[in-house]
């Protein structure tokens, strides 16, 4: 049994009623490690007593920990020292899909087997990329499908295939939130949506030579949302932290 995405993809291989992944190490001393089908939750670590133990001397002794919520696999950093990233973002907390690389310390790991991650780059084509996309992404599928492990191995030297893979997409709205809940990503939502509709309205443009400007004022609005939507997510990533409550800006302020 699988369950599906908007997409069409799957992203939780079930059995048994358990959530399984499929983890292959791709660089780091451990390359060529391949971990089919781990139950979640699933963790990663230096120490003994993880799911998978890393030979990586920058790898906390517990660094991630890989969980099913609600039919999507969930990546956690464990207050690791050295951090995590998926697709070469920092992160927190993250939902992962196949295709993904998880990079802890100098370890790279890619989430899914090659017919899990061909599967997803097929449903590309129905979402709402560009016809060329989607026919690069295609084009993808066929070729992973008859890869070989070689192919595993080196899947970080093939920039048009992780180019394909990791374009942002439009994340799914939570489900199932309660009446607060909801309210409350609403209050967040339309508190952006204001602050980037005033500001969209003072930009002017030059029809000249087709730029938009913008003035210092604005600037620093804009660098002001964006710090502001850093604190939510680190906020997010841990809820157990001190409230970080900022002050709106205003760059005529001494």
């Amino acid at each position: 049994m699988r369950e599906k995405s908007r997409a069409g993809a799957p992203d939780v291989a079930v059995r048994d009623g358990m959530a399984e992944i499929t983890l292959r190490i791709i660089d780091g001393a451990d390359r060529g490690q391949i971990y089919e089908d781990l139950p979640t939750p699933v963790t990663i670590g230096r120490e003994e007593g993880n799911s998978i133990q890393l030979n990586d001397e920058r790898v906390s002794r517990f660094h991630v920990k890989i969980q099913e919520d609600r039919d999507k696999l969930v990546i956690t950093d464990l207050e690791s020292t050295n951090g995590s990233k998926v697709n070469g973002e920092d992160v927190q907390l993250r939902i992962l899909r196949h295709g993904d690389i998880i990079h802890v310390g100098r370890s790279m790991l890619l989430v899914g087997n090659r017919d899990q991650i061909a599967v997803r780059l097929a449903s590309l084509r129905n979402s709402d990329h560009t016809e060329s996309e989607a026919l690069q992404a295609d084009l993808l599928a066929d070729r992973l499908e008859a890869a070989s492990l070689d192919f595993d191995l080196n899947w970080t030297e093939h920039a048009d295939l992780q180019a394909t893979m990791h374009v942002l997409e439009p994340p799914d709205l939570p489900e199932q939130l309660s009446p607060l809940q909801a309210a409350q990503l609403t209050e967040v939502l339309e508190y952006l949506h204001t602050r980037l509709r005033d500001l969209l309205t003072t930009v002017s443009t030059e029809t000249s030579n087709s730029q938009v400007m913008l003035n210092a004022r604005q600037w620093q609005k804009l660098l002001d949302v964006q710090a502001r939507l850093a604190e939510y997510l680190h906020g997010i990533g841990e809820p157990d932290g001190p409230p970080h409550n900022l002050p709106d800006v205003d760059p005529d302020e001494p």
